[in-house]
């Protein structure tokens, strides 16, 4: 009889003691905010290495109050299908893309941060090219015809007084690797080429090297300008429904992604491995790249002040490259 009785008090206790642990947790759990989904697809290469540690630490479980779906894709049309279906919430782009898709989605879509600078270079096999000067009365094979790589090239090439059609012979190629054959070819040959390919073929080819970083060359013709911009190649955007209902998880998602930038720029070997593991591109190009990629986080009025100008020096080119018409005030998201 007195087992039977302190078998009973003991079954109480122990009911009593899960009771206390249950309600504990059901505290804890009222106390705990949940979590805000959020979908981010980025493209491989320069404008998705950025991201790479964010990535990592959300597949680790160590991304706070958010939690991430990430995307990678590796084509320009995967990431605009899902931006005008609305299938995601933030997304890695081109620059000038995200004003054509502002324009295309009647302002549905807002740049929240600048993520790459330019990543194109001048190359050559050969001692010839010491300055943009140059470069007049040379030949330079080069890809993107009709999109921002000849803008880009025309603008430096027109602002230190060389006609891009008339003092230099720019033979446009279809793809890089036809303008490292054909570099590789010529006893002293040129090339515009973005990296990583610059690395991969300096990686095959070591007779190939850089002479002039077109992202330095626009910064000169910044000097003294009351609102200078950069040559932006990659942006962070977001789409306008989910910008404005989650201001709180916005802005831990920018702080998030700076650290990531820093992170990357800081540790280049591990962040050659993460990068090379999610196949944003291959770990040893990654290695040799990731100091030429210009990876950056800048937000707010330095966004605005940067990309407006190189969007503007696109208009005037081709109003088609940035859709048709240049992005109002709203375009331009601030936390």
């Amino acid at each position: 009889m007195k087992n039977r009785r302190v078998m009973a008090i003991a079954a109480v206790a122990l009911i009593a003691v899960a009771m206390a642990f249950a309600q504990a947790a059901g505290e804890k759990n009222l106390m705990e905010p949940e979590q805000t989904q959020i979908s981010v697809i980025a493209l491989k290469g320069p404008t998705g290495m950025g991201l790479s540690k964010l990535i990592s630490d959300s597949d680790a479980g160590q991304t706070g109050a958010n939690s991430y779906e990430f995307t990678l894709a590796g084509a320009v049309d995967e990431v605009t299908a899902h931006l005008i279906k609305g299938d995601v919430d933030i997304a890695a782009v081109p620059a000038n893309l995200a004003s054509v898709l502002y324009s295309k989605t009647n302002g549905k879509v807002e740049v929240v941060a600048i993520n790459t600078l330019g990543v194109i270079y001048i190359v050559e096999k050969g001692n010839s090219i010491k300055s943009v000067a140059d470069l007049k009365g040379k030949t330079i094979y080069a890809s993107g015809k009709g999109a921002t790589p000849e803008y880009a090239l025309n603008y430096i090439l027109s602002a230190n007084g060389i006609d891009p059609v008339k003092d230099v012979d720019i033979q446009f190629k279809s793809e890089h690797a036809e303008c490292v054959a054909a570099i590789t070819a010529a006893d002293s040959g040129i090339a515009m080429l973005p990296e990583p390919f610059v690395t991969t073929s300096q990686m095959k080819n070591p007779a190939i090297h850089t002479v002039l970083d077109l992202t330095e060359e626009w910064d000169k013709l910044q000097d003294g300008k009351e609102n200078p911009s950069a040559m932006v190649t990659g942006v962070i955007v977001g789409t306008k429904d989910f910008l404005e209902s989650n201001p709180e998880a916005v802005s831990l998602f920018l702080d998030q992604y700076k650290e990531s930038v820093d992170f990357v720029n800081g540790n280049v070997e591990e962040a050659a491995k993460i990068i090379g593991n999610y196949g944003i591109v291959a770990e040893q190009v990654a290695l040799k790249a990731i100091p030429n990629c210009n990876i950056v986080f800048i937000e707010g009025k330095e966004m605005k002040t940067k990309l407006s100008g190189y969007l503007a020096e696109l208009y005037r080119q081709n109003p088609a490259a940035v859709g048709g018409k240049l992005p109002d005030d709203a375009f331009y998201y601030s936390r």
